[in-house]
């Protein structure tokens, strides 16, 4: 599958929205609806927002991944926090998942961001694995930032810190 990532753009939720639910719901089985995501439908606001940002990988117009840095607490510092991690099941192992979180490192240490945590589920094995073998390092919910916007459903936490930008 070629594959391209771009900055989200208004006009895609629906498309994120029906990436996104099918995986929650019928693949890992998490009770949760579009209206439980307010964030999927005011993505530029809430992620695109400060030092944030919203990621889709497309295969020709079709989104087939998505990856969101919700930037918390105060610059200097704060952190990130990744969200909305998902790939369609015929773009995983191709590259897309890492090409959206080497994008979203990227942009994180453009923004001079100190961190990222994730939470995540314990079902979400192959994602575990992938987050280790990126530097994430697993950490308890007891270890997050104050200000990290943790997700009910969430019971398995990761972080990364990440290197210092130098001055410009």
């Amino acid at each position: 599958m070629a594959f391209r990532i771009q900055p989200f753009r208004p006009g895609l939720e629906r498309q994120v929205l029906d990436l996104i639910l099918p995986i929650q719901q019928v693949e890992f089985g998490v009770p949760i609806t579009a209206g439980d995501q307010p964030d999927l439908v005011r993505i530029p606001e809430v992620y695109q927002a400060g030092r944030g940002g919203f990621w889709v990988g497309l295969d020709g117009d079709r989104v087939v991944g998505t990856l969101g840095l919700l930037a918390f607490g105060q610059a200097p510092g704060g952190g990130g926090a990744l969200r909305k991690m998902f790939l369609h099941r015929d773009a995983r192992g191709g590259g897309l998942a890492q090409a959206l979180l080497d994008t979203a490192l990227d942009h994180a240490q453009q923004q001079d961001l100190p961190g990222l945590w994730l939470g995540t589920l314990p079902q979400m094995g192959a994602a575990h694995r992938f987050y280790e073998r990126n530097g994430f390092r697993r950490i308890g919910a007891e270890a997050l930032p104050p200000a990290f916007p943790r997700m009910a459903v969430d019971t398995v936490f990761y972080a990364l810190e990440l290197p210092r930008v130098a001055a410009r």
